[in-house]
């Protein structure tokens, strides 16, 4: 095949070298079979395919627990070496875990392989079963000392084969071969004598001892390593091959015969034409034989065919069968040409289960594998996959993190999608929040229509009527922000939550401020000779309120124009949970509105301790010290607890202490006026007023 002598024209009767390579890796990756032992004959064929296909089976996964080399024995003097190094080679193989076995060579492996139940180093050595893959330049045969021989160590193989088919007539014409049907073939005769153990008297020059052969046995009854009956692929490409040169020649012929004229009337006689001329019609022979199988050449001159997988089954009779359980069709086919489609007769050994050759068992989902050092790729140890990465299939090399949107299982095998959490009003937690709210904001207005009903009143005049209604507004509006905070986060409800929060705040805070200094104006007016008195009146409350106001809207202004809130999705804070919620946008700023609002507070409140003793009938900076201290206690709790919550109870925690810090407000500075309103009537008169104060 390697000789490039000039218009040398060779013809491949089987089919490539490079496909039978190919099936035989695609069967061990069928059955997984990553471990395995390889035997070759120890020669050119099997060097190159130690040197050529092994690297390319290792690519693929494939690890090599031996490689044995088969020497072949030329003169008897070797036997006694040869049978020593193949009990060596034959116990490291039954000895190795590996259960299959790849054997690449010539026929007399098989011979050597024959002898393995007589040959060992050991004389108690369990004997173990492999699955022997064979090529398909091997067959099953046996040397007339081999007769019988068991050939059970076979059963079970895999063996590649060249695609054969039943040619009609031929088993009834093998079944009548014989001596006395074959006069003149020697070869027949002298197979008869090896095959049978028998001698033709005529054929053998001295005294006679033995059987004597009659010509009548029965070829059918020789053990099949000995003798098919069946066509095998060898003999079937011997036949394709005569019918490719028939049909070659007739095409020759028949072009000849119809072109050229013959001026002599002498016909055409094929023995005149150049032998290299055949070429060109072989090239392009295409026929189907007998069988029906078609029979063509490619551009190479190489057989388009593919191979069969057969299972080589040996009874107890030690009869033998091939049983086709599968096929490798040639290159030029659709993907997927390699195809197991019966079910295979496994060496005893292995009780009819698929066996199993790898170093390390499989690593499961949830682990991946650690090559051990100093050994084969395929030896490794499974190692769980840490925290958070999971492996969802077997061997894998490494285990990867879930996406952001997914998290791993339990068993770290799969990634399992995040559930979407957010502070809803379908949640218990969330429909209370929004109905304590809702609850709040009705008594405000209540409390708000209660002071516009009785605002003629000396209690509701008292301390500036118009802080009392701008405080009352902007405490339900307090109570209504927290619907800001409920529901799946928007755009606009992002930009609205702490924006609209800070300012209403703000300005109930400065209108408490302003009733605080209303409340100090107030008593320095009704002493001798002061002359606050012309600071009294609605300018000086409505200066206060704005101006204190106008601060915090300018800090939110600045927020909403440089970083504004936005409504993000954080994947990593709970476990398992992407949690909705509305992103600060600038962390500085979210403090600077807090800071503002508790800086007012501080002074609110520092401002209201300092005159609650003062003497008034209706004094409100006693009430108005006790509802910031409610106020500032409910804010200085929540800064930790809000750092230390997480998702929606970040939320809900916010939405706690603006209900409890507006209702702080509202119950400490307007529940004693409702109840002397509502309750006590009589108390609420001018002349009651007088008398107290005096």
């Amino acid at each position: 095949m390697n000789d490039n002598t000039p218009d040398l024209l060779f013809y491949q009767m089987k089919p490539q070298e490079t496909l039978q390579h190919q099936g035989i890796l695609s069967l061990l990756l069928h059955f997984e079979w990553t471990w395995i032992g390889v035997l070759v004959s120890n020669d050119e064929y099997g060097e190159r395919f130690v040197q050529t296909v092994l690297p390319v089976f290792s690519r693929r996964g494939i690890c090599f627990a031996f490689i044995e080399r088969i020497y072949r024995h030329t003169i008897v003097t070797e036997m006694g070496d040869h049978f020593k190094s193949g009990a060596k080679t034959r116990d490291k193989i039954i000895e190795s875990e590996a259960n299959v076995v790849v054997i690449y060579g010539e026929n007399f492996v098989i011979d050597f392989l024959r002898w393995f139940p007589y040959l060992s180093d050991h004389e108690h050595m369990t004997e173990k079963g492999k699955v022997w893959i064979i090529p398909a330049q091997m067959e099953l045969t046996s040397v007339a000392y081999q007769k019988n021989w068991t050939t059970d160590i076979f059963h079970g193989a895999l063996a590649f084969t060249i695609h054969s088919n039943d040619l009609p007539g031929f088993k009834m014409f093998v079944e009548k071969r014989n001596p006395s049907s074959t006069k003149g073939d020697g070869f027949i005769v002298d197979f008869w004598q090896q095959a049978f153990g028998c001698v033709f008297p005529s054929h053998f020059f001295g005294e006679v001892t033995g059987d004597t052969c009659t010509g009548q046995e029965k070829l059918d009854s020789l053990p099949g390593a000995l003798f098919e009956i069946s066509m095998t692929g060898h003999s079937y490409s011997i036949y394709n091959a005569v019918y490719a040169l028939a049909y070659a020649l007739h095409a020759m012929s028949s072009c000849r015969f119809k072109h050229n004229s013959v001026a002599d009337g002498r016909g055409f006689k094929l023995e005149n034409q150049p032998p290299w001329q055949i070429h060109h019609y072989l090239k392009r022979v295409s026929f189907n034989n007998s069988a029906g199988d078609k029979v063509s050449f490619d551009r190479n001159g190489e057989l388009l065919a593919g191979f069969d997988i057969v299972n080589w089954i040996i009874l107890p009779n030690q009869s033998f069968h091939r049983v086709k359980v599968g096929r490798m069709d040639h290159q030029d086919s659709s993907a997927g040409s390699f195809f197991i489609e019966h079910t295979i007769m496994w060496p005893h050994w292995f009780n009819q289960t698929q066996p199993i050759s790898v170093c390390s068992e499989s690593c499961l989902p949830g682990s991946s594998k650690k090559v051990k050092e100093g050994e084969p790729f395929c030896c490794y140890a499974c190692i769980p996959c840490s925290e958070g990465k999971v492996s969802d299939l077997k061997d894998m090399n490494d285990c990867y993190k879930c996406t952001d949107e997914s998290y791993p299982n339990k068993k770290q095998d799969m990634c399992i999608p995040k559930d979407i959490i957010f502070l809803s009003y379908e949640e218990p937690l969330g429909l209370s929040l929004a109905i304590l709210a809702l609850f709040c904001s009705v008594i405000t207005a209540l409390v708000l229509g209660t002071f516009m009903k009785h605002h003629r009143t000396p209690i509701v005049r008292a301390n500036n009527r118009t802080l009392t209604y701008t405080l009352l507004i902007f405490l339900l509006l307090c109570f209504l922000s927290a619907f800001l905070f409920i529901g799946r986060p928007q755009k606009l409800t992002c930009l609205l939550q702490q924006t609209a929060f800070g300012i209403i705040f703000s300005t109930a805070i400065s209108s408490v401020l302003a009733k605080t200094i209303t409340v100090i104006l107030a008593f320095m007016a009704t002493m001798p000779g002061s002359s606050t008195r012309k600071w009294m009146g609605k300018r000086l409350s409505i200066s206060t309120v704005i101006s204190c106001s106008l601060v915090q809207v300018a800090i939110c202004t600045a927020w909403l124009v440089s970083s504004p809130p936005f409504p993000d999705a954080d994947m990593h804070s709970i476990p398992g949970k992407i949690v909705l919620k509305c992103n600060e946008g600038s962390i500085t700023m979210f403090c600077c509105v807090l800071g503002y609002m508790g800086l007012l507070a501080i002074v609110c409140f520092s401002v209201a301790f300092f005159v609650r003793k003062l003497p008034d009938t209706f004094n409100e900076a006693k009430f108005i010290t006790f509802s910031m201290l409610i106020f500032c206690s409910v804010w200085l709790s929540f800064v930790p607890t809000y750092i230390s919550s997480k998702g929606k109870y970040m939320v809900a925690v916010e939405i706690f202490s603006i209900l409890a810090s507006s209702a702080g407000l509202l119950g400490c500075i307007f529940s004693p006026k409702c109840y002397i309103i509502i309750l006590r009537p009589q108390l609420n008169k001018r002349e009651r007023l007088i008398r107290r104060k005096t």
